[in-house]
């Protein structure tokens, strides 16, 4: 190969690259390159062919083949491109499914399903022709006031890399490439701002960030992976070789190809200041270990030069050369006949809606309930439907959805798949009922005028649904998504207002969440009450018992029921009727912890003993409700927790519980095992999670539930920087929360 046959390699081109903003500083950073010239040597990458601009699917098939078969024709290599889409909440092109945001993937606790999500979406990547996803988003949420939590699975490191990899599984079982991202720190940034500096310690960086992508890596099998924007304590990433390089393939193993986010290696000049020009940035982003500058030829244009000048050392040209071609054979690209594109497809099926459906019914979060809910035991004739987003369909669907992230560039064009409003989906759901609506408030404006139908419509009605929550966008368009970044955890606009107005009518009162962060709704919640164990000395509450989540005979001033929805997708308006019904009963948890204030945050549930509530400080950062918390309409009881004495490193520790339902219904219940570490050498959380499941129950059947957990886990960096396991003594409980020690046991690592 020749060094510009080798150069194009190592760089993607963004073809249909517009006006629209669908990256950061896009507008700004459009390639001076012809695509003509780009690609007469070849070319690594195709960018986003379906997923710029709202194409029919089948055309654009027909000229991607067309593209393939000329580069294989006219570049003297002949080899094809590596073509790459975003696929977050489904496949981001024209009329394919959106399934549900990757914080209700959290939410569900079902990596299996997941799993089978992810299957359905490479299954319609593979029919159109690409090659690898831009997913699953690796970052632990550190701080729900950065704009792309709702990108994010949780804040705790074992459910993000437990679902994540579930989600690279299904998806590279049907022959498309996985990315992880954003590889790393990048959620850590300082006040949740995008793109901020990230001050984390060496500590955070290892136990809490870096293992969702080792578990994705090492257990996953991931082929590749993209760099985080950000700076880690003054280094960019994306020109740091202790990750890209040290983690990722020293000590990992990685042999698949590094990505640069949009832009990222320019960054390195226009942004982070440590290059002085387009081709300092190169070669330090390639010397770092990223293959391909994407999206399109910016700095690696000038790879060539460099080599033939001796600025940069053509054995590290070649390395990465030869990872990307690798890679193309490996997805068959080097032998592939474009002869025959694809005459039809079904992006929207039957099968994918199903599966959306079932992921967001798992992932819908009961919070309170008086006992209102279902309502098909009060069986209520009239109901108001309230809230901005109540009749919304873009309200449905984060920020990377096509909808939202394409389709709101050209408003004239339809969705092109079905997408039934929380309002429809009740009329469908209670044909019977006389069923009103009023918008009541937008999103974010402070426009009161619809306050007064909104009362009005509540008073005359037996229940009112109320739907609030965000709108998701890129930079600056919506309240929620990249680049929108917040200072408050109230709200947006007056909808608390609108919700407060509506229930001083004094009619029952529902309200719905439906959001891409977590807000402070400890407003809307009845206090938690009824400790059941020590935690750590901390004072846990029961979170499964009825009496901790009930207001009290005279508490008229909050809703009676609260659900929360991170948006859940094309189906979410029929699994959010089919719970408040009862036809389906609530089964997801909180997969992040509920702010009480954004003056508390940052705040993760992973915090030592001083970084909860405590005597020295009159500051109180426990939230409205824990990690893993999630009400539903039966109880369960967690009993006769069980584990050896002793464990050693390196082996499995085998736990087992008893789980009842207690109540009247069948249902769900997701068995949480956690543990502390009693005395350690440096601070621990005072409460980890070491497993989950999702188990089904009938109405007063039992399960004896066993765990087999690697010791290993235990794992954590000490004061000398090694991570291992120490030995001494764990406490363990299993509870419906992260601080409710229903049943405790004691063990000891030897």
């Amino acid at each position: 190969m020749t060094l510009e046959e080798k150069q194009a390699q190592l760089v993607g081109f963004w073809v249909d690259q517009g006006d629209e903003v669908v990256a950061p500083l896009a507008g700004e950073k459009k390639s001076s390159s012809r695509y003509e010239e780009a690609s007469a040597d070849g070319i690594g990458h195709l960018t986003r062919v379906y997923g710029t601009r709202p194409v029919d699917p089948i055309e654009r098939a027909q000229w991607l083949w067309a593209e393939q078969a000329r580069l294989q024709r006219e570049t003297r290599l002949g080899i094809p491109a590596i073509v790459h889409e975003e696929c977050l909440t489904g496949l981001a092109a024209w009329k394919a499914a959106t399934f549900p945001t990757p914080l209700a993937w959290g939410a569900s606790f079902d990596p299996e399903l997941v799993a089978e999500v992810g299957a359905a979406i490479g299954d319609s990547m593979r029919a159109l022709g690409i090659h690898q996803g831009l997913a699953p988003v690796l970052d632990v949420i550190r701080d729900p006031r950065w704009g792309r939590v709702d990108e994010c699975i949780a804040e705790d490191p074992l459910v993000v890399g437990t679902i994540g990899t579930a989600y690279v599984r299904g998806l590279q079982s049907t022959g498309v490439h996985a990315t992880l991202k954003h590889f790393v720190g990048y959620s850590a940034s300082r006040a949740g701002r995008n793109h901020a500096p990230v001050h984390a310690g060496s500590r955070e960086i290892e136990d809490v960030l870096l293992p969702p992508f080792e578990l994705a890596v090492r257990e996953g099998g991931a082929r590749s992976v993209m760099n985080s924007y950000t700076d880690i304590d003054g280094v960019p990433v994306g020109a740091d070789p202790r990750y890209l390089t040290g983690v990722l393939r020293d000590r990992w193993g990685f042999d698949g190809v590094v990505v640069s986010d949009y832009f990222a290696v320019d960054f390195l000049r226009s942004m982070h200041r440590v290059a002085a020009d387009s081709a300092d940035a190169a070669r330090l982003a390639l010397t770092a270990g990223i293959d391909v500058e994407l999206p399109s030829p910016d700095a690696y244009v000038t790879l060539a030069a460099q080599v033939r000048d001796g600025r940069l050392p053509q054995e590290v040209l070649d390395l990465a050369v030869g990872r990307v071609l690798a890679q193309k054979e490996e997805l068959g690209l080097l032998d592939a006949d474009f002869s025959t594109p694809p005459a039809s497809v079904d992006l929207d099926s039957p099968a994918h809606r199903a599966l959306a459906r079932r992921l967001a019914q798992e992932s819908i979060v009961l919070l309170s309930n008086d006992g209102v809910l279902p309502l098909v035991d009060s069986g209520p004739s009239r109901i108001a439907v309230i809230g901005p987003n109540a009749d919304s369909a873009e309200a449905l669907m984060g920020c990377y959805s096509f909808v939202n992230h394409v389709l709101a560039h050209h408003p004239e064009v339809p969705a092109g798949i079905a997408l039934p409003s929380v309002l429809e989906s009740l009329r469908e759901e209670f044909p019977d009922a006389v069923i009103t609506h009023a918008v009541g408030s937008d999103v974010e404006s402070a426009n009161r005028s619809g306050l007064a139908a909104a009362v009005a419509d509540a008073s005359a009605a037996d229940v009112a649904i109320v739907v609030v929550g965000d709108r998701a966008g890129l930079f600056g368009r919506g309240t929620v998504g990249e680049g929108n970044d917040v200072e408050s955890l109230e709200l947006p606009g007056i909808q608390r207002e609108l919700v407060e107005a509506v229930v001083a009518t004094g009619t029952p009162v529902v309200l719905v969440a439906m959001t891409g962060r977590p807000y402070a709704l400890d407003w809307a919640l009845p206090p938690r009450s009824g400790a059941v164990g020590a935690m750590v000395g901390l004072g846990a509450v029961n979170s499964s018992a009825p009496s901790s989540i009930a207001g009290s005979a005279t508490d008229t001033a909050r809703p009676a029921a609260v659900l929360q929805a991170f948006f859940p997708g094309e189906e979410g308006g029929p699994a959010l009727a089919s719970l408040l019904s009862g036809r389906v009963s609530p089964s997801g948890r909180l997969p992040v912890s509920m702010p009480r204030s954004a003056g508390s945050q940052p705040y993760s549930y992973l915090h030592p003993v001083l970084g909860g509530r405590a005597d020295v400080t009159s500051a109180d950062p426990t939230p409205a409700r824990p990690f893993g918390f999630g009400l539903g309409y039966t109880t369960f009881t967690h009993e006769d927790l069980t584990v050896a004495a002793t464990a050693t490193a390196g082996e499995n520790l085998r736990v087992s519980v008893r789980v009842r339902n207690t109540g009247e219904r069948d249902g769900v219940d997701v068995v949480q095992l956690y543990t502390h570490d009693e005395v350690a050498s440096v601070t621990r959380p005072v409460a980890q999670l070491i497993a989950f499941r999702r188990i089904g129950l009938a109405a007063g059947a039992e399960e004896l539930v066993t765990f087999d957990v690697p010791v290993d886990r235990l794992a954590f960096t000490g004061a000398d920087g090694t991570r291992r396991v120490e030995p001494g003594g764990f406490r363990l409980w299993v509870g419906a929360a992260c601080d409710d020690e229903e049943t405790v046991a004691t063990f000891e690592v030897v």
